[in-house]
């Protein structure tokens, strides 16, 4: 599952190609509000390397890639008014998870309480 594609649509924002509506930017990571948000609050966080799927990004990031994205996420999470009221963090992973995207990424929903986990 390590086959990186670098025309998805992660790759071509971070290369520049594609505009984004960026809330936070540092030397790892980069996220940007959701274009087909879910909640008043749809933020996806997304790292600069090129890692398929959150396996991917656990398995070969390296320790300050991974320390800085999450260390984003709280970062987020506060400017954004929402760690106190509570938010959800999603990373969908391949077909059965319902990945769009083949780039690692995180969804932060929040700002209003978020239904249930999953439904059928």
């Amino acid at each position: 599952m390590r086959d990186y594609d670098n025309e998805n649509i992660f790759a071509k924002i971070l290369n520049g190609d594609i505009p984004c509506d960026k809330v936070y930017e540092d030397t790892h990571v980069l996220a940007f509000n959701d274009i087909t948000a879910q909640a008043p609050v749809h933020i996806l966080v997304i790292p600069k390397g090129k890692y398929v799927s959150i396996d991917d990004f656990g398995a070969h990031a390296s320790a300050e890639e991974v320390t800085a994205f999450y260390r984003a996420i709280s970062k987020i999470v506060a400017e954004q008014g929402i760690a106190e009221s509570g938010f959800r963090c999603i990373s969908n992973t391949g077909d059965h998870g319902g990945q769009e995207v083949p780039h690692f990424h995180v969804h932060i929903l929040g700002g209003e309480k978020i239904g249930p986990m999953v439904s059928k």
